[in-house]
Formats: C-alpha cells, sequence, structure tokens
C-alpha cells in the first residue's frame, strides 16, 4: 500500500489575512479590557499633587464603581445614560470621572458624599460643620506652571489630612487667603452627586469651581489604585534615551490612597 503525504502550502495572501485576524482578535481583547477591567491615564498636571505627579501613568479599574457610558469611551455618545453593576464610592477615593458638559477626563480626590455640606475656613476644609483634622508636617518644593511650557518653583506647606472615615492622604497648601481658602457658603452636595477635590488645594480646578461642579454619579469611571510608569518633563519620544534617564522609577508601581 502506497501512503500519501499532502502538504498545503500556505501562500503569501493566507498569510497576510491570518496576521491582520491575529491583530484583530489582539485589539478586541485590548479593548474588552479596557472597557470592562482595567483602563490607563496619563496625569497632564499637578492639581493632585503630591499623590500624584504631572507625567504619572495610573490604572484605574473600571469595575469598582460599576458601568456607565463613560466606562466606554469613545462609544459614550452612542449610549444610554444609567450605571449598572454599580457600588457606591468612599471618602477618600480618588476617582477619574468626565465633569458635566466637559469632553476630557478629570482626576480628583472624593470628599463629599450626597447630602453632605462642604465649605473651606481658613484654608481647613470642613465637612457638615465639623474641621477635618489635619497635621502640618513641614514645608516642600513644588512646581507651577506659569504659562505654556515655563514652570517655576515655589514652597508650600504639606499637610497630612484625615476624613472622617479615616482615609487619610497628604495636601499643599500654598498661600495663606488665597480665593479657594474661604467659602462664601457651603456647597451642598445634591442626591446622586459627588464633590471632588485636588490634593493641591491651591492650584485645583474642581467642584469649588464651575468647570467642573458636582459630579453626577453616572459621570465617574472609576478608582485610581496605582501608578505603573512615572516620567518627567525632560521625557520626549523623539529623544528615546529620555525614556530612561526621565523615568521615576521611585514611582514605578506605587499604590495610590
Amino acid at each position: 500500500m502506497t501512503t500519501t503525504t499532502e502538504v498545503r502550502t500556505v501562500s503569501a495572501l493566507d498569510s497576510f489575512w491570518e496576521n491582520v485576524r491575529t491583530i484583530i482578535y489582539a485589539l478586541a481583547l485590548a479593548m474588552l479590557i479596557r472597557f470592562t477591567v482595567a483602563q490607563p491615564f496619563r496625569i497632564p498636571s499637578g492639581s493632585m499633587q503630591p499623590t500624584l505627579e504631572q507625567g504619572d501613568y495610573i490604572v484605574v479599574t473600571k469595575w469598582s464603581y460599576g458601568y456607565s457610558r463613560y466606562s466606554f469611551t469613545p462609544l459614550d455618545r452612542f449610549l444610554p445614560g444609567g450605571r449598572i453593576f454599580g457600588s457606591e464610592p468612599k471618602r477618600g477615593d480618588i476617582v477619574v470621572f468626565r465633569p458635566a458638559g466637559q469632553n476630557r477626563d478629570f482626576v480628583k480626590r472624593l470628599i463629599g458624599l450626597p447630602g453632605d455640606r462642604i465649605r473651606m475656613v481658613n484654608s481647613v476644609l470642613h465637612i457638615n460643620g465639623e474641621p477635618v483634622a489635619r497635621e502640618l508636617i513641614g514645608e516642600r518644593e513644588a512646581e507651577r506652571l506659569v504659562m505654556e511650557n515655563d514652570y517655576r518653583t515655589t514652597r508650600v506647606e504639606l499637610y497630612r489630612e484625615t476624613l472622617p472615615n479615616g482615609a487619610s492622604y497628604l495636601s499643599f497648601d500654598e498661600r495663606p487667603n488665597d480665593r479657594f481658602d474661604n467659602s462664601d457658603e457651603d456647597f451642598v452636595v445634591p442626591e446622586g452627586h459627588y464633590f471632588m477635590m485636588g490634593d493641591d488645594r491651591d492650584n485645583s480646578q474642581d467642584s469649588r469651581t464651575q468647570v467642573v461642579g458636582m459630579v453626577p454619579r453616572d459621570n465617574l469611571i472609576g478608582p485610581a489604585q496605582f501608578v505603573f510608569a512615572s516620567f518627567d518633563r525632560s521625557t520626549s519620544i523623539f529623544r528615546p534615551w529620555t525614556l530612561f534617564t526621565g523615568f521615576r522609577g521611585e514611582r514605578f508601581l506605587k499604590p495610590l490612597h
């Protein structure tokens, strides 16, 4: 008996389409993970110093608060409102969200829950009429953007604040009696909304401003969990060696709280 072995020759066209399918599957898997599990974000400003630095890349978990249309950006404009599998965020969480009426994402600390009254009195945060405990740690230098690509260094006071639920973190206070240091009246957080603030209190557009305002529950994207990479301002993709010289190794895989 004669046995014939048949060998199929893979053409260049077959190989091309196999590679295309592999790329499509990989992209689909990456998008599924981005939409439902975790998403990276880059920190473009210093409003969350000293917790987050400009140039940090953070990981945000998508399942923690459930899913809304903003979990699926850039498809959000085609999706209905509401939230599924939702759970409540905690006071003190570092949250990525989309302010109402904005087309970009922000990251701030969640300070006020629905029904809370928030006020600043002589630089001290007050929640429901009670001052938040804070301890002066000392002074340190912080960078400030004066105009485009022009930074200056200034001295700021470093505090440790402890919220009523025990969440504790560091914050900056640069200027006594700054416009943000005293509120004319209480900010009352409506039902289904949250009050967000930057840790760099005198250098943050947050719920104290009309740009951000109160943040609807549906606009929450997720809590920041850790820094997975960080690069200083000297880093440029056009100078590949700066990916090494500008890498902040001390912030690699730094947990956030």
